[in-house]
């Protein structure tokens, strides 16, 4: 159910893999996503559970309404009792409130200043990564007293540069917006590398403590792969502070 999970300092980071759910095929079985045709209850239930396991209330937990821009919500509270944000991006000051983003191949990001008291998390797939939503996310996080030097940044699982093919033209256009997302898959055609871009523009922004998951989703069983399947479900990453 939980993949990976670390702690520094108070700030807790977490992402899921597929398995300890109730969603049928081809969602099976933790399914954490709301709009890919799943039945809700399943979703809702899902939901809860990897909530508990994080020692979570599911009413602690922020989702996003994520759209591949570069908007960021400030949130003070837990999204059952408002409107989920259309955004790519949401950051908090609020000890407790954990907020979480969905993947299927993009890169999850989780940021946090634990003296500050201000977390952040993001969805960077290709377009938002050129875009600069991971930038974005962090000038919030100045704005309320983080400092880049402190922030602590986790990347979970996504598709690896190995394995994101895409037109010549993309990656040309991709590496103009940042060079070191230029890659080559294993089978030696033109590809994209989103993590490497993400760290990228994390170091240059002054993020020190960085660290990318291992796991590339597209190879990997554990773990929902739109590129892979096309129908599937939707992972989450989690951050929060004591």
């Amino acid at each position: 159910m939980i993949g990976q999970r670390d702690t520094v300092s108070g700030a807790h980071f977490a992402f899921t893999d597929r398995w300890g759910g109730v969603s049928a095929a081809p969602y099976e079985e933790l399914n954490l996503g709301g709009a890919v045709g799943d039945d809700p209850e399943a979703v809702r239930t899902n939901r809860e559970l990897a909530a508990k396991s994080l020692g979570l209330a599911p009413g602690e937990v922020v989702w996003m309404n994520q759209v591949h821009g570069t908007d960021v919500a400030v949130v003070e509270g837990p999204s059952s009792d408002r409107p989920v944000p259309d955004v790519d991006a949401i950051v908090t000051a609020r000890r407790g409130l954990a907020l979480a983003v969905l993947t299927a191949d993009c890169v999850p990001v989780l940021l946090a200043d634990p003296v500050a008291g201000i977390v952040a998390a993001a969805h960077a797939g290709r377009p938002g990564m050129v875009a600069g939503v991971v930038p974005a996310a962090l000038r919030a996080m100045t704005e309320l007293g983080a400092d880049p030097a402190r922030i602590v940044a986790r990347t979970g699982p996504a598709v690896c540069g190995r394995c994101y093919e895409v037109p010549e033209s993309m990656r040309a256009e991709v590496a103009a917006a940042e060079p070191t997302a230029h890659a080559e898959t294993s089978w030696g055609t033109p590809a994209v590398d989103v993590a490497a871009g993400v760290h990228a523009q994390l170091a240059r922004l002054g993020v020190r403590d960085r660290e990318q998951s291992p796991v590339c989703t597209r190879e990997s069983g554990d773990h929902f792969s739109y590129r892979r399947d096309r129908t599937t479900g939707r992972l989450a990453g989690y951050v929060w502070l004591d």
